[in-house]
């Protein structure tokens, strides 16, 4: 992996995660919008090799982090998620784009309800509607992952992400 690009998509996530533009496409007064995060650590987790992939994970984690209000929580669910979906890669084929969403909803259930159990055990406050939240959060994401996919798909070779060859005799 391109290192240094990848340091600027992940910058460009993290500015629109963080800023005001997904607010226009928000859902309800919750504030539920797609998570570009996730859907950039499922996508790397996915297409990376297993180094490379938990390397990714934690960076995302951190920078999700670092948009967010408290640090620590969403590195370690994120980092978690993503080398579990590296290393089931391995087992599970995500080439169509149910798969990809299916990935996209239970990365995304699963790192938030970690992310909200850390949380409450740091700072000892709960947040209202909470899983109503993260089951938005998560299906929005699902909805708009495989479009921003195609995107990232694209750009895999700037990236310096090579493409996996699924098969029987490709020697996973």
């Amino acid at each position: 992996m391109r290192w240094f690009r990848f340091s600027i998509l992940l910058f460009f996530f993290t500015l629109l995660s963080a800023g005001n533009l997904l607010n226009s496409i928000s859902l309800s007064d919750l504030n539920i919008r797609p998570d570009l995060l996730l859907i950039l650590l499922v996508f790397l987790a996915v297409n990376s090799d297993t180094t490379d992939a938990i390397i990714a994970s934690f960076a995302v984690g951190f920078a999700a982090d670092i948009s967010g209000s408290s640090i620590g929580p969403i590195t370690i669910s994120f980092g978690l998620v993503g080398s579990v979906i590296s290393q089931m890669r391995k087992v599970v084929i995500m080439k169509r784009m149910v798969h990809q969403a299916s990935a996209i909803f239970v990365a995304g259930a699963i790192s938030g309800v970690l992310i909200h159990f850390l949380t409450f055990f740091k700072t000892g406050e709960t947040a209202s509607n909470v899983y109503v939240v993260v089951l938005g959060t998560c299906l929005y994401s699902a909805v708009a992952g495989p479009v921003i996919w195609v995107a990232l798909t694209g750009l895999s070779v700037w990236l310096g992400v090579r493409k996996h060859r699924f098969g029987r005799y490709s020697g996973r």
